[in-house]
């Protein structure tokens, strides 16, 4: 099933609802969004995304991130945004990664994998992640998650709504590895390289630009077993970290499932 929306500059969108869920239910298709940031969506993009009758939009970057590149808006644009307060704000450990190393791809990897095992821990996400399921529990309308690239912060969160949901771990890895589109990573190769440029000043080999724009099964097993190492499970994580517990689980599944 191929869940991925055609937008002229707004990348890496798709709908992560759809999948078979715990029970015997589905969950719903057209109330979970998950993209790229809006700050290259052109025109004809606001319009498509305007239909969607979004509710919520969830932009998970950093104050700096938001500033550098502000999201594009519709005229008529009315979504509640929920996004990092002030205060939460840290450095760009991805763009200082890339100064220092020998940029080979093994050093990617190896970055990948540690940002996976500390993100969940971060305190600006999980403010984000916790408002997310807030709203989620409440909201009437379709959720839009988003960071920069639509990948990493992005992808755990909807792993992990998945989770709340029931999704089989194998439909959950399906939608996290559908960012791999080979199609959309040979488009967006130029752009990324020269975008690491001239915030680093340094040009990285294709295959090298081609890890850093993909996502590997690897690190979100990463994730997960840091969140069970620290918490027993994920369940205690989202309940001890997100306070997501029993309450705001049902409420999040009788919103999504059917």
């Amino acid at each position: 099933m191929d869940q991925r929306f055609a937008f002229e500059g707004l990348d890496n969108f798709r709908d992560f609802g759809g999948f078979p869920a715990a029970g015997g239910k589905r969950l719903k298709a057209g109330r979970l969004y998950r993209s790229a940031s809006h700050g290259r969506a052109t025109d004809a993009d606001l319009e498509a995304l305007h239909a969607l009758g979004i509710s919520v939009i969830v932009d998970l970057r950093r104050q700096a991130e938001r500033q550098r590149d502000p999201s594009r808006r519709h005229p008529e644009f009315a979504c509640e945004v929920i996004a990092s307060e002030a205060g939460y704000d840290e450095g760009d450990s991805w763009v200082d990664h890339i100064t220092t190393s020998d940029l080979s791809p093994e050093s990617f990897r190896a970055y990948m994998l540690g940002y996976y095992r500390d993100a969940p821990f971060n305190p600006r996400i999980v403010d984000l992640y916790r408002r997310y399921f807030e709203a989620l529990a409440g909201v009437d309308g379709p959720v839009l998650i988003h960071c920069a690239a639509g990948k990493d912060r992005t992808g755990i969160l909807a792993a992990l709504t998945h989770h709340v949901a029931g999704v089989a771990p194998e439909h959950m890895l399906a939608d996290y590895l559908a960012t791999n589109d080979p199609v959309r990573l040979e488009r967006r190769l130029p752009q990324v390289t020269q975008a690491i440029f001239e915030h680093t000043g340094r040009t990285l080999a294709p295959q090298t630009v081609m890890i850093a724009m993909g996502v590997e099964g690897a690190y979100l097993e990463a994730a997960f077993a840091a969140m069970s190492g620290r918490f027993g499970d994920v369940d205690g994580y989202l309940a001890e970290a997100l306070s997501v517990g029993p309450d705001i689980k049902a409420a999040v599944r009788a919103r999504l499932l059917d």
